[in-house]
């Protein structure tokens, strides 16, 4: 059975990602298997201190080309700090976003262009890309009034972008199942939580015999 592979999960906001993640990794707990979750932007200080400015809502005026490389810095930093190592020691890293959210938020939905924000992150990363990424999909308008909905989640800058932003992003997504379908293995996560995680608990038994 492989034990240290590094599977990333993508989606839109309101996806759902993070508390199918945390179950994920109980399950994974369960099963004896050593498991880092962790997060993109962020995981550790650095790139913590990295996200908060991404993300400040305040922040409006941050030019495209500035987001990416932002995104980029914050990645490398954690993945060199924080996943490598874990894969190295024998960890399985789940990671909520990775490089594909660079891809299909700056690089499709803002227009910079994939294959330039790819070129940026396979220097920032050293061209590794994950063995698995969970693609949640789901129309923008069912995440974002889940989003509103939950009083308690942390609205950041992405958020507040228009629907058909959110819309490119989607768009941008498929772009990239059709791009890596070998490694991008899509979720319906316009479902109930229990079921998103029977799906993903499947897609990772496959992956892992």
């Amino acid at each position: 059975m492989k034990r240290n592979l590094f599977i990333t999960f993508e989606g839109p906001e309101g996806a759902g990602k993070t508390t199918v993640i945390q179950k994920i990794a109980e399950r994974l707990a369960q099963e004896n298997i050593d498991v880092l979750p962790t997060r993109e932007p962020g995981g550790i200080e650095i790139a913590e201190k990295i996200r908060a400015v991404i993300l400040d809502p305040a922040h409006t005026a941050m030019d495209e080309r500035t987001e990416a490389l932002l995104y980029a810095a914050a990645r490398s930093q954690h993945y060199f700090e924080k996943v490598r190592p874990a894969l190295d020691a024998g960890k399985m890293v789940i990671c909520d976003r990775f490089i594909d959210s660079s891809l299909a938020y700056q690089g499709y939905a803002r227009g910079i262009g994939v294959d330039e924000v790819l070129a940026i992150n396979e220097f920032a990363i050293g061209k590794k890309l994950p063995d698995v990424t969970i693609l949640f999909d789901l129309a923008p308008e069912v995440g974002l009034a889940r989003i509103y909905a939950h009083g308690n989640r942390e609205v950041n800058r992405l958020d507040v972008e228009s629907l058909a932003f959110h819309e490119k992003v989607r768009e941008g997504y498929l772009q990239l199942v059709e791009r890596y379908p070998t490694r991008i293995k899509v979720v319906n996560a316009d479902q109930n939580v229990e079921q998103v995680i029977e799906d993903v608990w499947s897609l990772l038994c496959d992956t892992m015999q």
